[in-house]
């Protein structure tokens, strides 16, 4: 416990924090604030505590998984995350970092090797991310199944999941400057939301292609059943596969999958794949500061081979291939709401999903959830969204445009978010 109560002393400066060991034996870290509880943790394994500091990366992770760390009620991981973090201001997903220059160098080059995405590996981490059971994901996300950022334009509080998802895809789609008879590359196209949202509002043909197996059979359900199966089309490739032309293309959610080593491949072709007078929008996490390195826990157990990029390594290799930067939107706390509420929804089915897998699987998909939350609330992730052109004629001179098609398409769906979805726990009786 010795060096684990060193890292508590020194991190833990506001708020109360109460840790009692597997031994019954209690330490205390910080100070009283008046009208605040303390947030109490109890160890009840012989070796949490030495396992939580002997691997920084991925040692507080395993623990809550595995059992060997509680938080007592009322709070629960989320706020223990939110509280060390806060206090620490650590922006790598709730662990402590590693320490040393041989540790960090080795987490470094482990990271390097693990965001070499061949395609054989690709196709293997998106169906170990995306190919979980269906059901999973309902429990969750919105309706649309939107597994990225919502756009919050209006206080978070008051605004419902579904409707700030619904305004996300209007902001991006505006920002594609959509013109009738197009044809439109959704990479990464997920379940189908964003590429069936843009038939749904424009005259275009729509090609999305992943390489998650129940997601591409999902898309194509949803394509019949909505009656646009002749003009959205849903394939299980990799984008380095595709061939064609195409007047518009999107990325969302895509870039963090794609790996340092291969963003030169990503620019090539896509470039090779855009029109000349084309437009390619592109939303994905991204870092305010410089480059790093995804932490060791979430590519162990979340995002194997992902990287979540800084702005310049997207500016300097797409300007290589002979693409120009038109806008870029740095959203800074979005995604933190966005987690927030997914995490209460997966509280609200804990039954169900422990049932779907068991409860060492609910926990680590908590502890996830609630350590990308952080980051993003308390730490230096944001999300990028980056047009790219390879002609300036391509779009207007200035940006009014966008505001303009992004009230168009709010006031064209003005009304269409159920109602019952508003509350998790109206959504959760209905079923």
């Amino acid at each position: 416990m010795w060096l684990l109560d060193k890292f508590l002393k020194a991190a833990i400066k506001r708020g109360t924090m109460v840790v009692t060991d597997h031994d019954g034996k209690t330490y205390s870290y910080g100070s009283a604030k008046q009208g605040e509880p303390p947030l109490h943790i109890r160890l009840t394994h012989r070796k949490a505590a030495n396992h939580i500091a002997r691997y920084p990366q991925v040692g507080a992770g395993e623990a809550y998984m595995w059992g060997w760390l509680e938080v007592e009620e009322p709070h629960d991981i989320r706020d223990m995350i939110l509280f060390v973090t806060s206090n620490a201001k650590r922006d790598d997903g709730g662990s402590l970092k590693a320490k040393g220059p041989l540790r960090k160098a080795a987490q470094k080059l482990l990271a390097r090797v693990d965001s070499v995405n061949l395609r054989s590996k690709a196709r293997k981490n998106a169906e170990h991310t995306y190919n979980l059971t269906r059901e999973l994901y309902e429990r969750f996300l919105d309706e649309d199944r939107q597994y990225t950022m919502a756009y919050y334009r209006r206080d978070p509080e008051n605004t419902s999941l579904e409707k700030a998802q619904l305004d996300k895809k209007a902001h991006l789609a505006a920002k594609m400057y959509i013109q009738p008879g197009q044809r439109i590359l959704d990479i990464g196209c997920g379940w189908g939301g964003f590429a069936l949202y843009l038939a749904r509002h424009y005259d275009v043909d729509v090609t999305g292609v992943a390489l998650a197996p129940d997601q591409i059979a999902f898309c194509k359900e949803r394509a019949e059943e909505a009656g646009v199966s002749e003009r959205v089309k849903f394939e299980l490739m990799d984008y380095r596969d595709v061939q064609g032309s195409f007047d518009r293309i999107s990325s969302v959610g895509l870039l963090e999958h794609v790996g340092t080593p291969h963003y030169p491949q990503f620019y090539e072709h896509t470039a090779r794949l855009l029109s000349p007078q084309g437009v390619m929008i592109s939303h994905c996490c991204g870092r305010a500061k410089g480059p790093g390195m995804t932490d060791a826990w979430t590519r162990k157990y979340i995002f194997p081979g992902g990287y979540i990029p800084a702005l310049s390594e997207l500016v300097t290799q797409s300007e290589k291939y002979g693409w120009q930067v038109m806008d870029v939107e740095a959203m800074r706390f979005h995604y933190s709401h966005t987690l927030e509420e997914w995490y209460k929804r997966t509280v609200l089915h804990r039954r169900e999903i422990t049932e779907l897998y068991d409860e060492r699987f609910y926990r680590m998909w908590l502890y996830y959830l609630a350590g990308a939350e952080q980051s993003f609330r308390h730490g230096n992730m944001v999300n990028w969204q980056i047009q790219y052109v390879k002609d300036r004629e391509a779009i207007p001179m200035t940006r009014e445009y966008m505001e303009a098609e992004s009230a168009r398409l709010r006031a064209a769906d003005e009304g269409k978010v159920p109602q019952w979805h508003l509350d998790p726990a109206l959504r959760e009786a209905a079923e």
